[in-house]
């Protein structure tokens, strides 16, 4: 098992039920993608020890020359693992959504790790779904079936984290694009 997996399964099992769902007052408690991840980010730093890379959450990639005229010239994503100032050290890209999530935001979450994994030449791309809320076979088809509404052809990895106090699992290597 590769650092980064350790890490991420470390890292998502110590998310506090506070931060994976949002409780409201007088209101049904609630998933919140940027608490969720701000913990995250929080959980992985904790337990970081991937020297040869840095954790970042949601670098703005404006201006940046090489994303220049791209899809994701504009793009935050959730996660990046990197060594900024080095394109060849471009890990992981991850971006997150919880189980409520429309399908427009993933399918644009999806076009993004594509670009990313393409354009920016990030070796893996990881895509996080957290919450409770249907199996996760119901979770591989749906982000399947939205994968193939991508134009940008790619290989990115699915992972769910379906509870707090329990670390995130692998569910499989999801194909981006119409063409795959």
């Amino acid at each position: 098992m590769d650092k980064l997996v350790t890490i991420l399964r470390q890292a998502t099992a110590n998310v506090d039920s506070m931060y994976f769902k949002l409780i409201q007052y007088e209101a049904d408690d609630v998933y919140r993608e940027r608490v969720y991840c701000y913990e995250l980010y929080h959980q992985m730093r904790c337990v970081w020890d991937y020297d040869d890379f840095i954790l970042n959450g949601e670098v703005d990639k404006a201006g940046h020359p090489a994303l220049e005229g791209s899809k994701v010239a504009r793009a935050k994503p959730d996660f990046l693992v990197h060594y900024p100032g080095c394109m060849l050290k471009n890990d992981t890209v991850i971006e997150v959504k919880s189980t409520n999530a429309a399908n427009g935001p993933i399918k644009t979450d999806l076009t993004n790790l594509a670009e990313f994994k393409n354009k920016v030449a990030y070796k893996r791309a990881i895509f996080l779904i957290y919450g409770s809320g249907f199996s996760n076979k119901y979770w591989i088809d749906k982000v399947s079936s939205i994968a193939k509404k991508v134009e940008q052809s790619a290989t990115i990895e699915l992972w769910r984290h379906h509870t707090c106090s329990v670390p995130a699992e692998f569910l499989g290597n999801i194909s981006i694009g119409k063409s795959t």
